[in-house]
């Protein structure tokens, strides 16, 4: 079995939208499957290419995922099992979602849907038919630059509300809404409001998924780490951090830990090598 996961920078111009273009390649035995659990991150538009992918968001059953499929922002960890596959993504920030896409982020928040027939991807369709069978990898990677690049001259004008509320939730030292909406000069009221137009939930969630993620960047980056020692500062204790684990993971942490992580294990360090971020959510937005 080979698993393989690439990142590819995105240009300057995508660098306020979008996180990073990357390639996962499994190459497995017929009727050999592996398994793997995706932490909550922002949205994410993939293309898929070989076996059927089936996957879960929180407890949804299990479903085959489109072979042109988006994902929305998630708060919980999404389980999905692979054969021999190819998957080209590119991950969708908060500005991203905003630019490209005509409804509201809450609208696929934890759900992911058939971008080959959901009007709000149309003018993805050609983006999918190009990358099928693309065996030149760095032009494939620019095609996808390139298709998003293309789309922003129609596109609408940035809203710098959704990048200042970014900026904050990436801030290490952020712990309240009402912190969050004194930065951003609004009330609370309408803090939330942006918050589930471009972020997909209430202000309050995205606070403490924030607070996990940097716990759990943390030990995927050395998963030798006693989880104690991994905790962000915000949480009181470790039972805190445990029932955070099991909101947003839908596991314990030492049932996560003696899980295999084919998949994910190896990207969490490949893509802070190339993106500074272990996970897509603490992803620094570009201004």
């Amino acid at each position: 079995m080979r698993v393989a996961t690439r990142f590819f920078p995105v240009s300057a111009t995508l660098r306020p939208y979008s996180s990073i273009i990357y390639l996962t390649e499994v190459e497995a035995p017929p009727g050999v499957r592996i398994e793997d659990y995706l932490h909550p991150e922002w949205a994410n538009m993939r293309f898929i290419e070989g076996d059927t992918t089936f996957s879960a968001i929180g407890n949804d059953p299990v479903a085959p995922a489109p072979a042109f499929n988006v994902t929305g922002p998630t708060s919980k960890a999404t389980y999905f099992s692979v054969g021999s596959m190819r998957t080209w993504g590119i991950g969708i920030l908060p500005m991203g979602w905003a630019k490209f896409f005509a409804l509201p982020a809450e609208t696929l928040a934890d759900r992911f849907c058939d971008a080959a027939t959901h009007p709000a991807f149309a003018v993805f369709a050609p983006l999918a038919e190009q990358l099928r069978g693309a065996n030149d990898v760095e032009a494939a990677a620019q095609a996808i630059d390139d298709h998003f690049t293309g789309l922003l001259g129609g596109a609408p004008h940035d809203d710098p509300a959704i990048l200042a509320a970014h900026s904050a939730l990436v801030d290490d030292d952020l712990s309240s809404v009402g912190e969050l909406a004194d930065k951003l000069g609004l009330s609370e009221r309408s803090t939330e409001r942006l918050s589930l137009r471009a972020f997909g939930f209430p202000p309050k969630l995205l606070i403490r998924r924030q607070r996990f993620l940097r716990s759990l960047a943390r030990f995927m980056l050395d998963p030798s780490m006693a989880w104690i020692d991994t905790l962000d500062y915000h949480y009181y204790d470790q039972a805190q951090f445990t029932r955070d684990f099991r909101r947003f993971m839908g596991m314990s942490p030492r049932a996560y830990a003696a899980r295999p992580k084919p998949i994910l294990g190896a990207a969490a360090r490949a893509r802070a090598a190339a993106a500074g971020a272990a996970v897509q959510g603490l992803h620094k937005p570009a201004s």
